[in-house]
């Protein structure tokens, strides 16, 4: 239980790092997102943010699951 509280915990900070730290961190627009913008509209996917949470997310997850 307490592995499941502290993993909950470390998710919510992250996605309150990533709401309010935007202003500070520049995570919705790293060098390497896809962007397109034609006449009929605007596509964007954050395909390296998307990267960074996984490996960090990887991390965590093997640390805190032995």
């Amino acid at each position: 239980m307490g592995r499941f509280l502290t993993s909950i915990g470390i998710l919510l900070v992250i996605g309150l790092l990533m709401e309010f730290g935007g202003k500070f961190l520049p995570l919705g627009h790293l060098p390497g997102d896809i962007h397109i913008t034609s006449e009929h509209g605007s596509f964007y996917f954050p395909i390296v943010i998307c990267v960074v949470i996984s490996i960090i997310l990887s991390v965590l997850l093997n640390f805190f699951g032995r």
